[in-house]
């Protein structure tokens, strides 16, 4: 797809968003900025946190952008009962993450904004992810080996763990990677 009337700006540097934007043949550039703010209100609810995070660190660049320019920004968050799990402190942090999702279903936002000079649309996807048993051995594993730490959950559904850990996904396993491609192309064809 051609956005001709538009530079695209990818605001993160996750290889995995990367990847997904590359997929649906659209010509970006990334820009990313290093230490915004990903604080939120306390009272907000859990549900609307990444939509409010993906608008957060879309304000960070308006200055920023020309006549031409549409930045997309995203952010992902896991739930679980009610408790948002994001990026592990540590090894040790990332280990109970995963021994909290163990045999559970959580649910997994993506938020998303995309924004111009003349409008801002943000959105978000929600899908299901139902984790099998993991034992202690499987969990040191993937923490070991994968390093998980800057994943919201502590996880990377397209890595070791996604392949032997998830039992069921309901919704986009694109959401799961952390961009919502289908709703996305759709935005931007609308945008």
């Amino acid at each position: 797809m051609k956005l001709t009337n538009y530079r695209v700006i990818l605001a993160s540097n996750s290889p995995r968003r990367k990847e997904l934007l590359s997929g649906i043949d659209i010509d970006y550039e990334v820009r990313a900025l290093s230490d915004i703010n990903e604080s939120y209100p306390d009272n907000l609810p859990n549900e609307e946190v990444a939509e409010f995070l993906a608008r957060k660190k879309a304000d960070a660049y308006c200055e920023s952008l020309v006549e031409n320019d549409l930045l997309i920004t995203a952010d992902t968050i896991v739930l679980l009962e009610n408790k948002i799990l994001g990026k592990p402190l540590n090894k040790e942090d990332a280990k109970n993450m995963l021994r909290e999702l163990s045999g559970q279903t959580h649910l997994v936002i993506t938020g998303v904004c995309l924004t111009s000079k003349q409008k801002q649309v943000s959105f978000s996807d929600k899908t299901y992810v139902t984790f099998g048993d993991l034992t202690d051995q499987e969990i040191e594993y993937y923490v070991d080996k994968y390093n998980p730490l800057d994943k919201a959950g502590a996880y990377g559904v397209q890595e070791w763990i996604g392949y032997v850990g998830v039992e069921k996904i309901v919704g986009s396993y694109f959401n799961v990677m952390g961009l919502p491609i289908f709703k996305l192309y759709r935005e931007l064809k609308q945008f």
